[in-house]
């Protein structure tokens, strides 16, 4: 290859993909190769994954054993009878996650599922999503990332690991069938009832983190009265632990309030159809179209993004109609994104995945026998796979991941890696296949004056070239 098309093929890598051990995967043509990953992404890997579905009964049988619990058998306790019903589910979704991204020839794919899958957070750090999480990335999230904003704006709001991760269970119109109801059992009984009004989390979040974004409401796109008008056209949507799923049953009118709704200046009427026709507008809404484009530009390129790209995504996402492939192309095509200079800090996942794929060691850190928790070492650097700590996801942003403690850490466990690996291969030649261009003098010095394999593969993994992406 040219210099020029090595300096790509180690932008595309790196920049677009996973990391790659060896740049003659990309070949020549880098805007080519990502190109050709828009469109599928790779099934998820792993045994024991279920399906929505499947998930909701699991959570189903969760209820069963507490209801045991509260009067276990003789010679158990209400601990062992709980004890690790998620576990398995838990491992398994996030070995395929892992296992799939350390795997997969189509990278850039990958990434975007790892971008759409935190915008749209549904996090095991909040006990209602417990066994839901990685269902709701296979099936709310992979199988929409070629299509349009739209599909997956549904898709995520509808799935019943959203609707329990922000409460929408719990939300019941004022005027709804079961408040009335509920009400009049309280007053019988002389006890506060239990059902007693609408829960806003969904609604606040839809618009101010997946839609129009938190900017729109200080600039008055949005008011809180849009906030709780939207909340009410989401009540009825949940799904219970008692309540099956096929994605069309997701809907309970009994929950539901009455009446017509008005939200950003537009009416809906009642029903469930109410809930599409809103999140059908919020998806043309020009100002989503800007949050989409910033929040992709500020991922692909950098923590501050280039407003004439972030103008142009934003521009192809309105003339295609919120067709996320035509935005990707555009981003692909786009200069700005190609800078030669390293701008993103990897996340702790995006590092020992990018460190497992430059070893070539496939799925083997995540998947062995012995390994009972394949995302600790991610955790221990500071981030918890499938385990956001709020809505917002992860950070995308440098500064976040700069702290003294989160740096020493990289470097405890870049140096583990480094004396177990170090021995069996040659750092100097892994730096020039895989990065290629993009080493630096300084560090390609540091490497030739290591004083031995594993030495030379630590400076590697911590150097910044490896580091940023």
């Amino acid at each position: 290859m040219t210099s020029s098309a090595s300096l790509n093929a180690a932008i595309a890598a790196h920049r677009f993909g996973l990391g790659e051990a060896d740049l003659g995967v990309v070949g020549s043509d880098a805007r080519g190769w990502l190109a050709a990953q828009i469109g599928r992404a790779d099934a998820p890997r792993g045994d024991g994954l279920l399906d929505t579905r499947a998930a909701l009964a699991h959570v189903a049988a969760e209820r069963e054993k507490r209801q045991l619990a509260r009067n276990p058998p003789p010679g158990m306790t209400a601990e062992q009878i709980l004890g690790g019903h998620y576990r398995e589910v838990t491992i398994a979704d996030v070995r395929s996650r892992l296992a799939t991204a350390a795997l997969t020839t189509r990278p850039f794919a990958e990434r975007l599922q790892w971008f759409w899958a935190n915008h749209f957070t549904v996090s095991l750090a909040k006990g209602s999503t417990r066994g839901l999480a990685g269902a709701f990335e296979r099936d709310a999230i992979r199988p929409h990332l070629f299509g349009r904003f739209e599909t997956l704006l549904v898709a995520s709001t509808t799935h019943p690991a959203m609707l329990r991760y922000l409460d929408n269970v719990q939300s019941a119109g004022p005027h709804s069938r079961v408040v009335a109801l509920e009400s009049r059992r309280a007053a019988r009984r002389e006890e506060t009832p239990r059902v007693t009004g609408i829960n806003e989390n969904l609604a606040r979040e839809v618009l101010e983190l997946h839609t129009l974004g938190a900017e729109a409401a200080r600039a008055g796109v949005y008011t809180q009265a849009d906030v709780t008008s939207f909340a009410a056209v989401l009540t009825g949507w949940r799904v219970g632990q008692d309540m099956a799923w096929s994605g069309a049953d997701a809907f309970d009118a009994n929950w539901h309030e009455p009446g017509t709704k008005t939200v950003l200046g537009r009416s809906y009427g009642e029903g469930p159809d109410a809930l599409k026709q809103v999140l059908h507008d919020l998806a043309r809404h020009p100002t989503t179209a800007r949050f989409v484009a910033t929040k992709l530009a500020r991922h692909f390129v950098a923590d501050e993004p280039p407003s004439r790209l972030v103008e142009r995504l934003s521009a192809v996402y309105l003339q295609r109609d919120g067709d996320l492939p035509a935005v990707y192309r555009a981003l692909v095509d786009s200069d700005e994104a190609w800078h030669a200079a390293p701008a993103k800090l990897k996340t702790p996942e995006e590092f020992v995945v990018s460190t497992a794929r430059l070893l070539g060691a496939g799925d083997r850190m995540f998947v062995r026998a012995e390994v009972a928790n394949p995302a600790a070492p991610i955790g221990a650097l500071g981030q918890r796979i499938l385990g956001a700590p709020s809505p917002a996801g992860w950070s995308d942003r440098a500064d976040d991941w700069l702290g003294p403690d989160a740096v020493w850490k990289r470097v405890e466990w870049a140096t583990r890696v480094a004396e177990r690996a170090g021995r069996v291969v040659d750092a100097r030649r892994l730096a020039e296949q895989s990065l290629g261009p993009l080493v630096g003098n300084e560090t390609a010095q540091q490497l030739d004056r290591a004083a031995d394999g594993a030495q030379a593969l630590a400076l590697l993994l911590l150097a910044p070239e490896f580091q940023r992406r």
